[in-house]
């Protein structure tokens, strides 16, 4: 891809952004998005739970439902998730034979060899991760990585805004409900 692929890539995934506020349809779109523009067979975003301890799927592009229901993604067994929460971006060139990668032999049942991910940031906090998948064995270019950061940056500020609507909807609710409430007694 040319620089002005990237661009146009990167304004694809602003758009999608800015399109929605209802989280699932964005990340979808941003799974899709990122995947087709590295050339990748698919793409993940998973955001961790409460506790911090498990990257729960949030949204896919190019993955089966028997990978998806693969098993827990636990941070404190996954090398390459710890270190990506610690804000690095890392590239696996076959992740079916790095110790890192939590389950080798379903991603070599899925035809996935080379990973790259980058983590999810928001307010200097890691969120989640995004990560892309390649049916091949490869090398990720430094624009590919850069991409990848960006798209990264976006979509965790998306994220971000997107529970901070859901937020203040669930307070307005709750709130117009009370005023009813005092109003009708």
């Amino acid at each position: 891809m040319t620089p002005n692929d990237y661009f146009r890539a990167l304004l694809e995934v602003a758009t999608v952004v800015n399109s929605s506020l209802e989280p699932a349809v964005v990340l979808r779109k941003i799974t899709e998005q990122t995947a087709r523009a590295m050339n990748c067979k698919a793409s993940t975003i998973r955001l961790l739970n409460r506790t911090g301890d498990i990257l729960l799927a949030s949204a896919d592009y190019g993955l089966s439902e028997g990978y998806l229901r693969k098993g827990p993604v636990e941070v404190g067994k996954s090398g390459l998730d710890a270190d990506v929460l610690a804000g690095r971006l890392i590239h696996l060139r076959d992740a079916t034979s790095d110790g890192r990668f939590q389950y080798p032999e379903n991603a070599r049942a899925e035809g996935l060899v080379s990973v790259l991910s980058s983590p999810l940031v928001a307010n200097s906090k890691a969120i989640g991760i995004l990560r892309v998948y390649s049916a091949v064995e490869r090398d990720f270019s430094d624009d590919e990585c850069s991409f990848m950061q960006g798209v990264a940056n976006i979509s965790a500020v998306a994220i971000a805004n997107a529970r901070m609507h859901e937020a203040l909807r669930k307070n307005y609710e709750l709130l117009t409900s009370y005023n009813y409430q005092v109003f009708e007694d």
